[in-house]
């Protein structure tokens, strides 16, 4: 089995599927297209021969491949996320192969000025020599997170064809809505029937993750107070520009584009306004819970000094939690580490353990009781023109795939 050739055809054919999510759908999941994928997926895991296999009414795709082992083992899970971001179109997705990559600069397309510099992205100097896919200039790629159900359907084919590797019993799902922060709002863990888990959703090859950020969403709402400009003095509330103030109040170096590491942020992701009204809608990240509420106390200290310079106008914050560190699940159940970092060593990788800079289904799987850490993809630059993968990343992937089944198969 060619595992490389595998893996790009199965790749090519999930992104040609357009499954952008939108967070302000009513509908679960929030577009048709994940579904669309979605049955591509049953289609193809049934023709494979994996068992019990069926996408339910809120989109999820699941499957099983049986293990061939009689001692009782923990069953094994893993999952990756059909949707796309939001933040960049997703349609008519045109991959190119930017073949034995040599370094320097990676040309997505000249007409448009779309290039990949290693000094603006020097994770790519570490894939020299490898199969680089980016998309042709005009959409994201979708490698976040298509890439890891290419890899999870190609190693279960794998596993398939040589029955010789022992195995416990696998889970296999697919999830819509990750990327608006809802991609397991009605998963069943205990139906799912899975002990253990990995998601398939990380960046570049051997990183590790079984930490993310804690996060809260915010929206501020502004009441203003209109009249006539010529009249307006000491009578105006301008919302529109008591919301500009707020943000520029905001520390340059506590947002996304001036952190990293540890380091956490406040993003003002979204504002609309007018005169009578506005709104702010932003994220708070911190991998420390201490600290994340400290950031929320200085945004709030912000919006009460403008309640005080703007009598006339009505501020109000509110603040929305949305996931919380997988750290502290994991950590209870060490083995599920130490058996991932032994299969990117015997993969002939060095495991890079780092925290997320974000969130994963397996964020939240893990407060729900399926403690769930996450495997890279080979991918970077997520969400937006200038992503990409290494095919021979992806191939790592699933290799360290097929060494965490022979792991728990032992």
């Amino acid at each position: 089995m060619n595992l490389k050739k595998e893996l790009y055809l199965k790749f090519k054919r999930y992104i040609a599927i357009d499954t952008k999510s939108d967070a302000d759908s009513k509908t679960y999941p929030s577009t048709k297209g994940q579904k669309k994928l979605g049955a591509i997926l049953v289609k193809e895991m049934k023709a494979m021969g994996l068992k019990k296999v069926q996408m339910d009414k809120f989109g999820y795709v699941t499957g099983e491949l049986l293990g061939n082992i009689k001692k009782k083992k923990p069953v094994i899970a893993f999952l990756a996320h059909m949707d796309t971001s939001p933040d960049a179109n997703g349609k008519n997705v045109k991959p190119k192969i930017h073949s034995n990559y040599k370094g320097g600069n990676i040309i997505i397309n000249s007409k448009k000025g779309i290039i990949l510099y290693p000094s603006e992205c020097p994770e790519l100097l570490s894939c020299k020599g490898e199969d680089i896919i980016t998309a042709s200039g005009d959409t994201l790629l979708g490698a976040d997170n298509k890439a890891g159900i290419a890899i999870i359907l190609t190693t279960v084919q794998y596993l398939i064809k040589n029955p010789a590797i022992k195995r416990p019993t696998i889970k296999i799902a697919f999830t819509p809505d990750e990327e608006i922060g809802k991609g397991v709002n009605f998963f069943n863990v205990k139906k799912f029937g899975a002990d253990i888990a990995y998601t398939i959703d990380g960046d570049i090859a051997g990183a590790i993750e079984d930490e993310t950020f804690n996060a809260d969403g915010f929206k501020i709402n502004i009441t203003g107070k209109s009249v006539h400009p010529g009249t307006a003095k000491n009578s105006l509330a301008n919302a529109s520009r008591i919301a500009a103030d707020i943000m520029n109040s905001w520390p340059e170096n506590m947002l996304p584009e001036t952190t990293s590491g540890r380091e956490g942020f406040i993003m003002f992701t979204s504002v609309n306004g007018e005169i009578e009204n506005a709104e702010i809608i932003g994220i708070v990240r911190e991998h420390d819970t201490r600290k994340l509420n400290m950031l929320k106390t200085h945004l709030k200290a912000i919006a009460n000094e403008k309640i005080i310079k703007y009598p006339l106008a009505d501020i109000q914050i509110e603040f929305t939690e949305q996931y919380r560190n997988m750290k502290k699940i994991i950590s209870k159940f060490p083995e599920i580490m130490s058996k991932l970092i032994l299969a990117v060593k015997e993969a002939g990788i060095k495991p890079i353990i780092k925290p997320v800079r974000g969130g994963t289904d397996g964020a939240r799987l893990s407060f729900m009781g399926l403690p769930t850490p996450n495997i890279f993809t080979g991918g970077f630059n997520f969400h937006g023109r200038y992503e990409w993968v290494s095919l021979d990343g992806m191939q790592k992937s699933a290799q360290v795939m097929v060494n965490i089944v022979k792991q728990w198969g032992k």
